[in-house]
């Protein structure tokens, strides 16, 4: 399975609406039974005008079948310190007041849009995705990344070496519990160095 580094410009609009689906409707399938189509609409609207205004500082992992069906999928933003994230839109949370005053942080990212197909038997896959969008983080000096990320999701994470911090309470959003976290560069080297020889762009 092809993992593709994709920076996203005006004339790949569309590519963003199917990876806007994708998260949405694999989110829903993964914690929610049933959730009305009109919901889904919304949500993959909303997610489309959230990513406009990241694109030129974002990369996107996206990982497709032989077929071209998208199986996996994570988004990377170096913030410009302008553009709203999701951290702040979702849970009112200004990154750098999470920052400890003795921290010294150079670059701040966010990590967002990370889901994996349902149905996929890629064991590797999530490993591989994550070890993408973590190297220019690791790479970067003083570099500290925030997510909000899934409650199981959160779990997994932890359990492959990653390093995270809590910094809010958790909210419902795209159908299940979600927790803002924050995570060092630091807390990443551990995943990172066991894992970065799964990373290929092709």
């Amino acid at each position: 399975m092809n993992i593709t580094q994709n920076h996203l410009g005006q004339l790949e609009l569309g590519l963003l609406s199917e990876l806007a689906a994708f998260v949405v409707g694999e989110n829903f399938s993964h914690h929610s039974a049933l959730c009305p189509k009109v919901d889904v609409q919304r949500d993959v609207q909303n997610i489309c005008c959230e990513e406009m205004h990241h694109l030129k500082n974002s990369s996107f992992y996206i990982a497709r079948d032989a077929s071209g069906v998208i199986q996996g999928s994570i988004r990377l933003t170096k913030w410009d310190y302008k553009a709203e994230l999701p951290l702040q839109k979702i849970f009112d949370i200004n990154p750098i007041d999470t920052l400890d005053c003795a921290e010294k942080v150079s670059h701040i990212w966010h990590i967002g849009r990370f889901a994996t197909r349902k149905s996929n038997t890629d064991r590797n896959m999530f490993k591989k995705l994550m070890v993408h969008a973590v190297t220019p983080i690791c790479k970067e000096k003083d570099s500290v990344a925030f997510a909000e990320c899934d409650s199981k999701l959160l779990r997994v994470i932890n359990l492959l070496g990653i390093e995270t911090r809590i910094i809010g309470k958790s909210v419902n959003y795209l159908g299940s519990e979600t927790i803002p976290i924050s995570i060092s560069a630091q807390g990443l080297s551990r995943f990172y160095h066991k894992n970065k020889d799964l990373m290929r762009v092709e």
